[in-house]
Parts: C-alpha cells; sequence; structure tokens
C-alpha cells in the first residue's frame, strides 16, 4: 500500500470518527448537515412501496380507471401526496394530502410500520384541516439532550418549560389551562421543572405566591420575586384567607364595572379581569403550592379544623379562581383520596396534570387515570435515570411525553433576582411578604 493509499484511508478513518463525535455531541447538526437528507433520499425512493405496505393507498378514480382502459395500461393505485417538506433541527416535517376515505386514524394506526420502514426514531402525525395531515419524522431522540427551539416573543402567562417527544416546545399557558397538577418523586425533576415555571414567569408582570410547608426550603431562595410566601401550615392557613379575600375584592370590581350606564356596549361587558380597563385590571397571579400533601396532614383536633378549612380555600380558588386571575399550580410527591376529604374535588378542578417519575401506579393514575390509560402506563415506565422526564396531559384526553431543559439553582435564582423591581406589592397579601431579599442560597438542598 502506497503513502498516498495509507493517507486516503487515515483522512477517510478521521472523517467517520468526526461524524460519530459529531452525531453523539451535536446530533443537531449531524441531523441537519448529514442525516436529514439521507432520510429524505430514502422516504422518496420508498414512498410507494412503503404506503401500499401499510395499507395507505386507495383503488384509482373512475376517471383514471376509464384513461387506463382507453389507453390500454393497469392504473395505479392512488397514494397519499407528499405537497410540502420541511428539514428542522430534530426531523422532517412532511405535510400530506390524504386521498378521500381516508383520515389520521389510519395513519396513526401505520405509525409504527412508518417508523420502521423509514428507519426514524418516531413518527407523529396532527391532523391540519379536513384532508390534510402534517406527519414529523424524528431523527433522534431530542429528549436525550434537552435543547429548547426559538418560541418567539413571550407572552403574558405562557412560559416554554420543556420540550415534546416530536421536538416542538410544551408551554404551560394559564390563560389557556387555568391550574395544573404537578407530580413527581424525588429525584424526578419536579423542582427543576418549578424553577423553570418560576424563572419563566419572573419577567413578567405577574404576582408570584408560594405556600411550602418544607419551611420554605424549596421556594424561599425565590424571595426576592415573591408576593408572599408561607413556610408552615399556620401562615398557609392565614394566607390562603387572605387569598380567598383578594379574590372577594377582584369579583366585587368585576361587578362595580359591570354596572355600566345604558348606552354600553356590549363590548364594555366582561365577567373576568380581562376585559377589565388595563388602568383598573388587578395584577394576574400565581400560586406554588410544593408538596401539597403537608397541607393534608393532621395529628390533632386542631389541625383536623385546621386542613379542613385550607382544603376549603383551596378548592373555592380552584372553581372561582380563573375569572380574577388567580392561577394554582399544585405540587407533591404523592396526591390521592387517601389524603383525606377534599383530594378529589380539588384534583377534579386541576385541568393540566404533568407526572414525573412515581412512586407507585395508585399516584400515576390519580394524576393521569381520566386522561388515558395508556398515559398512566408511560408514567409508571418513566426510569429512576430519566430525570425531567413526565407525561403532560390535560383533561381533553391529549397527552405526551416530555422533558423539562436543566436549570440549576442559581440560574432559577439569578433570573428572579434580576426582576425583582417587577414584584408587585399586594395590600392584602402584605403580612406575607418575605421580609429578607438575602438568603444563603448555598444551604438549600436540592432535591427533586
Amino acid at each position: 500500500m502506497t503513502g498516498g493509499h495509507i493517507a486516503a484511508l487515515a483522512a477517510l478513518v478521521l472523517i467517520a470518527v468526526g461524524l460519530l463525535v459529531l452525531r453523539r455531541l451535536r446530533p443537531a447538526w449531524f441531523w441537519v448537515v448529514f442525516a436529514a437528507p439521507a432520510k429524505l433520499l430514502r422516504i422518496a425512493v420508498t414512498y410507494r412501496s412503503v404506503m401500499e405496505s401499510c395499507g395507505l393507498d386507495e383503488p384509482p378514480s373512475r376517471l383514471r380507471l376509464t384513461i387506463a382502459a382507453a389507453t390500454r395500461r393497469t392504473p395505479a393505485r392512488m397514494l397519499p401526496r407528499i405537497t410540502r417538506v420541511r428539514i428542522n433541527a430534530n426531523g422532517l416535517v412532511l405535510r400530506i394530502r390524504m386521498r378521500p376515505g381516508q383520515e389520521v386514524r389510519d395513519f396513526e394506526t401505520a405509525g409504527e410500520r412508518l417508523r420502521h420502514s423509514w428507519r426514524a426514531y418516531a413518527v407523529h402525525m396532527s391532523p391540519l384541516r379536513p384532508g390534510w395531515l402534517q406527519l414529523r419524522v424524528i431523527g433522534y431522540d431530542v429528549l436525550r439532550r434537552v435543547v429548547m427551539p426559538e418560541t418567539g416573543s413571550p407572552e403574558l402567562l405562557r412560559v416554554p418549560v420543556a420540550l415534546r417527544a416530536d421536538g416542538l416546545p410544551h408551554f404551560r399557558d394559564y390563560r389557556a389551562i387555568a391550574h395544573e397538577l404537578v407530580m413527581g418523586a424525588t429525584e424526578s425533576g419536579k423542582s427543576v421543572y418549578l424553577r423553570g415555571l418560576i424563572a419563566g414567569l419572573a419577567p413578567q408582570p405577574v404576582a408570584l405566591v408560594g405556600i411550602d410547608c418544607k419551611w420554605g426550603v424549596e421556594l424561599a431562595p425565590f424571595s426576592r420575586r415573591l408576593s408572599a410566601l408561607a413556610c408552615t401550615p399556620e401562615e398557609a392557613a392565614d394566607l390562603l384567607d387572605a387569598l380567598v379575600s383578594e379574590m372577594t375584592d377582584r369579583y366585587e370590581l368585576i361587578r362595580t364595572i359591570q354596572q355600566f350606564a345604558p348606552d354600553t356596549g356590549p363590548e364594555g361587558i366582561s365577567s373576568d379581569i380581562w376585559g377589565l380597563p388595563e388602568d383598573l385590571r388587578p395584577v394576574p397571579l400565581v400560586l406554588f403550592v410544593d408538596e401539597v400533601a403537608e397541607l393534608f396532614l393532621a395529628s390533632t383536633a386542631a389541625d383536623e379544623k385546621r386542613r379542613d378549612r385550607m382544603v376549603t380555600q383551596l378548592v373555592r380558588i380552584a372553581q372561582l379562581g380563573r375569572a380574577a386571575g388567580i392561577y394554582l399550580e399544585i405540587c407533591g410527591q404523592r396526591f390521592g383520596a387517601e389524603l383525606g376529604k377534599g383530594a378529589t374535588a380539588l384534583r377534579a378542578q386541576l385541568t393540566g396534570r404533568i407526572s414525573h417519575r412515581v412512586n407507585d401506579e395508585t399516584t400515576a393514575k390519580m394524576a393521569l387515570g381520566d386522561i388515558s390509560p395508556l398515559a398512566v402506563m408511560a408514567a409508571t415506565a418513566i426510569g429512576p435515570d430519566q430525570r425531567g422526564t413526565a407525561i403532560a396531559g390535560d383533561s381533553s384526553g391529549g397527552w405526551s411525553i416530555v422533558r423539562s431543559p436543566l436549570l440549576t439553582l442559581d440560574q432559577a435564582v439569578a433570573a428572579c433576582a434580576e426582576h425583582a423591581r417587577l414584584t408587585p406589592a399586594l395590600p392584602g397579601l402584605a403580612a406575607f411578604r418575605p421580609q429578607s431579599a438575602s438568603v444563603s442560597y448555598a444551604l438549600v438542598p436540592d432535591k427533586d
């Protein structure tokens, strides 16, 4: 072998090693530059055979049969037509026009066969409009190393908190889903999800309120951006009373504004704070409850009385808070009917559900059982090594696998400190405003 051959072989080896390293460290770059064109070529070459083997072709139309009879040819079966192809950082997006008689369910049934035929990591379908389908071919495991895509200009009360398995961002939109239940065992990534929410809301004109009955170790680091904080069950009971009073005042304001003049048009009428004039509109408020089970625990008769009072107030806020601009984020390791009276009633008001890895199937069923049995199975399948992975669902029955990007406690605290000036002062909650802006963050445990 000559020196030139050796040099060429060495160059090929270096290129191969470089591609493997690039695939490992920068999968998005590798996909866009090398894998996506190859995948697109494979789909183009095998499209007809794959559609036919998956039963996604249709008999030819009468016009085709007539033309084929006139020309003495065998008419080909009709295939769904790809009208647009787009390459993004994690896959291919195909826009498909379905043939008459087809529906999205036909493609969903054939999803696994399409994935294996095209050697894709995953295939996701979503309807666009009648007769049109969007098919996302995912090239690699986008949840192994979460990189959040650009989401454009931020919207009020809408925060991108995780990445879905189909490569799209998962938003926590309080205007669309007012209240949410977040479940997760220790070291499941629940606290990382919570930090992402707080850091995402910190630069917005929103009041953040916390109840953390673990003496504040989870929420106290964010004190500079909190309008109120309760660290014990006794403080939590008083804070919930104050929040109900705040909610009542907001309803009184809405009712007062509704006493419009006879010549006021329909656009001047509103049943929530979002229809009020901007100069009169109260600031929206998000209440974070960390470890909700602590509010249900009782060892004495006095504790039981306080518990019943707190749960009643929480249920009232969950039932009536949306119109008043008060939203709930209920977090915990365990949530079940055995917590006591009011647990099931509270859960029924929490439309959004996030279930990280849990310690038992009962908790997964409590969180996702009324959404989908498949979602419960997916939640119980999350392993200890999949920290941050969760099942996100809502009462509409839709659910997806998501994973939160890593956000350290220092980063979340820095975001709160940077926007501390935006913390609104609510007179009704002034007694619960954290007094000290300096907290020894190094002593705060990072459990979840």
